[in-house]
């Protein structure tokens, strides 16, 4: 049961920095959301919303940044 607790809380605690990095992104006014290409629908009582762009440049950023630590924790 130990590697189960141990597994919770360290998703926990990436939930939280991941929470804290949106937070900070809404601060300080990144158009994340916003991009050209993000699909917008409105109708009188529909919102469908596509952020199709933001979720590539997101993944990008991400894979960048997982491959710099993944490089960094094997040397």
């Amino acid at each position: 049961m130990l590697p189960v607790a141990r597994i919770l809380i360290i998703t926990g605690l990436v939930l939280v920095i991941i929470g804290g990095l949106v937070y900070l992104a809404a601060r300080t006014g990144l158009p994340l959301g916003r991009l050209p290409g993000d699909i917008r629908i409105e109708r009188d009582n529909f919102t469908c919303f596509f952020p199709i762009v933001t979720s590539i440049v997101l993944s990008i950023v991400l894979t960048l940044v997982l491959n710099i630590i993944v490089r960094m924790l094997n040397k």
